[in-house]
């Protein structure tokens, strides 16, 4: 069945918040095709022509088939690697897998007049964490002070001097024990006479920790905003203590949103999920911004706020571009 004017999601199969948006566009009668670009190319044939009138084509999955140059909106969350097809050694499964993130990958950030929420490579140059921090503090926002390095001199000056600080991940890469179960590097204190050699071994991020009362969870969806306090979380890390959160929707202060449109224009990006922390006097102050974050665990009465922001930005893909 080919899908006239659909709105294309590209995510994989366990996604919860992919999930209320695509059932809110249903509920608007929206054609939506899901893809999940992991599925290539056991399950998933492409074939593009180009030629003097542009990319055409058509992506076809078991269920669907779907016209390249008739996509309205792209809705990119989270897919799956490319992958190669089974049974290859490593060196031809790692070509095969290259030449698929580069050729269908390239195909799926080329969609001929799609709006994009957001487009690939916007999401890959805002998941730097140092280009995110200094993006910040170009926008407005207030940046902790932070510490990039790999000197372990550097980092214990730092810790002494800002005392205290914490350490963060500067990407949330796979990482299993000696068993493959898989590990989550959260954020934690750091005092510097802890650190040691380790630091040299890769680069690090310190940053002092914010003397917090509670976060805040800002998505951003085109010119709209929803900004959610989060109490109740008994460390450092809210996303290890979901079970003792309560949320309450609250405004967000001129001075931030100015700075976090600004974020979001430096970016090229229509939606971000952007993290801070609430101090004792009401100062926000940035962490970070997902590009693609989630929000489906947050309860109804909000998570609905959001899914129809997004439904709008992939159904009137004119309206309120960014």
């Amino acid at each position: 069945m080919t899908v006239p004017s659909p709105v294309l999601v590209v995510t994989q199969l366990d996604d919860a918040t992919a999930d209320g948006v695509i059932e809110e566009l249903g509920r608007r009668a929206v054609p939506v095709a899901r893809l999940d670009p992991g599925d290539f190319p056991a399950a998933v044939t492409v074939s593009s022509t180009i030629d003097a009138f542009g990319l055409t084509g058509e992506i076809r999955t078991v269920t669907r088939a779907v016209a390249l140059d008739s996509v309205r909106s792209v809705y990119w969350r989270r897919p799956r690697p490319y992958m190669a097809p089974g049974g290859l050694e490593d060196r031809d499964a790692q070509w095969c897998a290259e030449q698929a993130r580069y050729g269908f990958g390239g195909i799926l950030a080329s969609l001929p007049g799609a709006h994009y929420v957001n487009h690939p490579w916007r999401n890959r140059a805002a998941e730097y964490k140092p280009a995110q921090l200094a993006a910040a503090a170009r926008s407005g926002l207030r940046v902790p002070p932070t510490l990039l390095t790999n000197d372990v001199d550097e980092a214990r000056r730092f810790a002494t001097l800002h005392d205290p600080v914490v350490y963060k991940p500067l990407y949330n890469s796979s990482y299993t024990d000696p068993e493959g179960h898989g590990l989550t590097v959260w954020v934690e204190e750091v005092a510097a006479a802890n650190l040691d050699a380790g630091v040299n071994q890769t680069m690090h991020l310190f940053q002092q920790r914010v003397e917090k009362v509670a976060d805040v969870r800002l998505t951003a969806v085109g010119g709209h905003l929803f900004a959610v306090r989060i109490d109740g979380s008994p460390g450092l890390d809210w996303r290890r203590h979901y079970d003792d959160l309560s949320y309450t929707v609250i405004d967000t202060p001129h001075e931030v949103a100015k700075g976090v449109h600004d974020f979001l224009s430096a970016f090229g990006l229509t939606y971000g999920a952007f993290d801070f922390g609430l101090d004792t006097r009401g100062g926000w102050h940035f962490y970070e911004c997902n590009p693609n974050g989630q929000f489906a665990w947050f309860p109804g009465h909000i998570t609905s706020r959001i899914t129809a922001a997004l439904a709008d930005q992939l159904q009137h893909p004119d309206r309120d571009r960014r």
